[in-house]
């Protein structure tokens, strides 16, 4: 029996405004699409965040037994910059400013996007569209919602006509805006808009003379409008309704709104049952932007080459870091959040390493099952990482209680507890023990175990004075000592 079938399952959709428990179209099956990157520069650590949590969610629903199709689609033409209706295609101008195609600009970052997101483990989605890729599927919606009459040609360009969509259907509903209060706080339009109103989005726009990027169409040559790549491409792979569509919160107006409009228009229906939304990510209590200095990519995290943290970290570092807090919270990075994590991600692989060693009893002072269960709840309260984690340091506290002797389990339970831990810390949470280079671990596991040798022969020849410094040196390094029973071991903090 699959586990979806036992596990109800709570999401938090953005369209409602509160949990609902999640009941796919079609039994056993999930669609999911996600927004992916617009490919004009080095992936965004905010960006990873979001992507991160909807891995998270992609890999807990596989988990469950649902067989997810999960979308996330490449902007490689149409995002214009600062997200107006008017001025540059953001990979046109880089490849301007470049003096490149613009098709190398867009295969230089998606290598750099797929890159940092193979070292943060995330599973591949089932399918990675492309906007320029599917031009003609977007014609063809254009042309759909122009027959319904919810759009207008105007010079070579089609606006969305929000006005007489809204007359029929609720324009503003995921974000909980209203129409007249949207025109009441918007200027005027100038007599150089073409534009009827300014709510109005572009599904296509005319290519001026100079602009790189462009397809022939029935309104002349020209680009799609940002907003309409997603509803071509989510319907196309997903079906006209489909289970979840995700993304970061930023994306929630005016993009998000303006799919649920282009779909509605076109098919009558609504687009998505559950709207998702992921969070930002701040450093330092301060908003992320590059033209504050306030920014840090991926790849300067796990190298060090950076002048705002104190060491490199490891890209699970970094992963288990993000899931410490809910997908749907701000959370902020420093310095000292990052060494935390450390902390506590070497703490979770030392427990879960000493697993196979841990000797076992008739009885268990631990009931794993319940532990197990408390793990599965908080996952199906909308993905709830930061209470799984907290979970699974109470396996950890039990785990340690048996090794020092303190506590006793099963051999069945500690093959559960086993199970369950790999499911949850690799499999769902997506964490990989390997932080580092093989050989240097080994080199320094060696160092340590001769630092430790050397110790055990002073105090064997009462120089405490040199044990005790070996001690404390090491733990000036962050290397700290255990004497048990069984003799002196470490780990690293």
């Amino acid at each position: 029996m699959p586990l979806f079938e036992s596990q109800e399952l709570k999401i938090y959709n953005s369209l409602k405004g509160h949990k609902e428990t999640f009941y796919p179209i079609n039994e056993g099956h999930v669609g999911m699409y996600v927004c992916g990157p617009t490919v004009y520069s080095n992936v965004h650590l905010g960006n990873c965040r979001t992507f991160m949590s909807f891995d998270m969610i992609f890999r807990y629903l596989k988990h469950l037994g649902y067989k997810v199709r999960y979308v996330r689609n490449i902007t490689d033409a149409g995002h214009l910059v600062d997200d107006a209706e008017d001025g540059e295609d953001k990979i046109a101008k880089k490849a301007r400013l470049e003096k490149l195609e613009p098709m190398e600009v867009v295969q230089r970052y998606t290598l750099d996007f797929h890159n940092i997101l193979e070292k943060f483990n995330f599973l591949p989605p089932s399918i990675e569209p492309t906007a320029t890729g599917h031009i003609i599927e977007q014609i063809e919606i254009i042309k759909e919602i122009l027959g319904k009459g919810f759009a207008y040609e105007i010079n070579g360009s089609v606006y969305f006509d929000v006005a007489t969509f809204n007359e029929t259907n609720e324009y503003g509903k995921l974000s909980g805006r209203k129409l007249e209060d949207m025109v009441a706080n918007t200027r005027e339009l100038t007599a150089q808009d073409e534009k009827r109103n300014p709510q109005d989005f572009a599904l296509w726009k005319k290519a001026e003379p100079q602009h790189i990027m462009r397809w022939p169409s029935p309104w002349g040559d020209g680009f799609p409008g940002w907003h309409l790549e997603c509803t071509a491409m989510s319907t196309k792979y997903l079906g006209e309704t489909f289970d979840i569509h995700g993304g970061g919160m930023d994306l929630k107006f005016p993009h998000h709104e303006c799919e649920i409009a282009q779909a509605e228009a076109s098919y009558g229906k609504s687009p998505v049952n559950y709207w998702l939304h992921a969070n930002m990510l701040t450093m330092n209590g301060k908003k992320m932007a590059k033209s504050t200095g306030n920014n840090i990519l991926p790849g300067e995290i796990f190298t060090g080459d950076n002048d705002i943290l104190s060491k490199p970290f490891a890209p699970s570092v970094v992963r288990f870091f993000m899931m410490q807090a809910h997908y749907t919270s701000i959370l902020d990075l420093s310095n000292d959040a990052l060494l935390a994590s450390e902390k506590g991600f070497n703490r979770l692989m030392e427990a879960y390493n000493l697993l196979d060693s841990l000797p076992t009893g008739k009885q268990s002072d631990f009931d794993v099952k319940a532990w197990k269960q408390k793990c599965y709840d908080a996952m199906n309260d909308d993905f709830n990482s930061p209470i799984l984690i907290a979970n699974l340091f109470d396996a950890v506290r039990h785990i340690n209680l048996i090794k020092e002797g303190k506590e006793s389990i099963a051999n069945e339970d500690k093959d559960l507890l086993a199970e369950a831990l790999h499911a949850f810390v690799f499999e769902i949470l997506g964490l990989e023990q390997k932080v580092g280079n093989n050989q240097d671990t080994e080199k320094l596991s060696g160092v340590v175990e001769l630092l430790i040798q050397l110790r055990k022969e002073a105090r064997e020849n009462r120089d405490f004075s040199t044990s005790d410094k070996i001690r404390d040196q090491l733990a000036e390094l962050g290397i700290q000592l255990k004497d048990g029973k069984d003799g002196t071991t470490f780990s690293i903090l």
